[in-house]
């Protein structure tokens, strides 16, 4: 690995409105570049909007999809990469030739498309189908890794992409202030967020606590301490189709520690430097060469998967009211 700049974004999409959210990428890319960020990331499903397709048939799931990499987003991205010669990190639905469709993330450089990512534990609606790789690629002298939300949640699959020689991972996310039946989570009143330049301070109380920052504070360094890497954390803030999103877009580096994160209660990109040194450094780069994986089989014993989240999908009202 190299030194490198990278930046994480954070912005308050609309749903189903690729031409706007596609807008609000080209302006935080153009800000992320005047800070000297040779990658730019987004967040999960940022094109089209994510939350919002829970009420989605498969008709109407494949009306919003697109192909990759031969869609009008990669087009598009590829334009907003070659205007700032950068790298554009963004998630949106992907349809293949079978007519499966993937919560995908996609890479673009200024010469084109790069790689893609399909999610491995999508939830959110029940015709999506599941990605079944992990993704590891060489890109401007630094091996870059990609899990989606839900993804980090399970510690095997950070351990799987660090193992296959990831020294970043990018993690693209739609989370935080959700139901739960965790102490001091749940939900932030909308009006709070529309009365956020009026009263900021409730509002970040509501972000940074327990619903917000704290939650993400149990977990996320970890993944990048017990692995030794940096992770790049992004998240839309603002009004996401029924709940408020705290944004916190943060780089970790490889010792678990905050290398930047955004304040903001807006749109918002922060860039951070990431140096070799701290990998080379850190616990989690011993430790996986501590492993005794003649000791692991549970691990790999099959069993019935089920990606389940913390409150209940609209599709799974529906089916509780037609039984």
């Amino acid at each position: 690995m190299r030194e490198i700049r990278v930046a994480a974004a954070q912005f308050e999409n609309r749903d189903n409105d690729p031409a706007y959210n596609l807008e609000r990428i080209h302006a935080l890319t153009h800000r992320a570049v005047e800070q000297g960020a040779e990658i730019v990331s987004f967040h999960e499903g940022c094109i089209p909007g994510y939350t919002w397709i829970q009420r989605l048939n498969k008709e109407q799931l494949l009306v919003i999809a697109e192909p990759v990499p031969d869609g009008p987003s990669i087009l598009a991205l590829t334009k907003i990469a070659r205007e700032f010669s950068v790298i554009v990190m963004a998630g949106l639905f992907e349809r293949d030739a079978d007519d499966n469709v993937f919560n995908c993330y996609v890479t673009v450089g200024p010469e084109g498309y790069i790689t893609k990512f399909r999610k491995l534990h999508p939830f959110v609606n029940p015709n999506l189908s599941r990605g079944n790789e992990y993704n590891v690629i060489d890109l401007l002298g630094c091996k870059i890794g990609f899990l989606i939300c839900y993804d980090n949640n399970l510690p095997e699959n950070v351990r799987m992409t660090a193992l296959l020689g990831a020294e970043i991972i990018f993690m693209p996310h739609v989370t935080c202030c959700l139901p739960s039946v965790m102490p001091g989570r749940g939900t932030v009143d909308r009006k709070l967020w529309e009365n956020r330049h009026s009263d900021p301070v409730r509002l970040r109380q509501e972000f940074r606590g327990p619903k917000g920052r704290e939650w993400l504070m149990r977990w996320m360094p970890t993944r990048a301490y017990e692995n030794g890497i940096y992770t790049v954390f992004t998240n839309p803030i603002g009004w996401d189709y029924d709940t408020v999103k705290p944004g916190l877009a943060t780089i970790f580096d490889p010792f678990g520690e905050v290398l930047v994160e955004s304040h903001a209660l807006e749109d918002d990109v922060v860039v951070g430097l990431l140096t070799p040194d701290k990998l080379q450094q850190s616990s989690g780069q011993r430790y996986l060469k501590a492993r005794r994986p003649e000791l692991y089989g549970k691990l790999v014993e099959p069993q019935e998967s089920v990606t389940l989240p913390g409150w209940t999908m609209e599709h799974e009202n529906a089916e509780t009211r037609s039984r």
